[in-house]
């Protein structure tokens, strides 16, 4: 019942954040396309023992792929902001080394503090 419970507050928090967040993105991503991309690593950031989940890699490579500008990499940064702001028990360990274990190769950590405005 707990696990349920989690589930659905995690799918508020995103629901929440692709609402909110929308705005923010002026490139070609929006923070639904970033949530709903995101959202199978989710369970992976909370559980430190637990392995990527090859949905997840597939999400990451995909945002990278399709982040091309400066403004979409900015808009993705921000929407990622929001949405890990909003999950609980996520650690920032797992987050920050996420996109080189799917084998994306990023010049900045992602974690709660980045300021997306110096993203290139």
């Amino acid at each position: 019942m707990a696990s349920s419970m989690v589930v659905k507050v995690v799918c508020l928090g995103v629901v929440v954040c692709m609402v909110l967040g929308a705005p923010l993105a002026h490139g070609a991503i929006t923070c639904g396309q970033v949530a709903s991309t995101l959202l199978p690593c989710v369970s992976y950031l909370r559980n430190p023992g637990a392995t990527v989940p090859s949905p997840c890699c597939a999400g990451v490579q995909a945002l990278n792929n399709q982040a091309k500008t400066t403004s979409d990499r900015q808009a993705a940064c921000k929407c990622i902001k929001q949405i890990i702001q909003s999950i609980p028990n996520l650690n920032p360990n797992l987050l920050a080394n996420l996109p080189g274990k799917c084998g994306v190769n990023l010049p900045y950590k992602i974690s709660p503090s980045l300021d997306c405005s110096t993203i290139k």
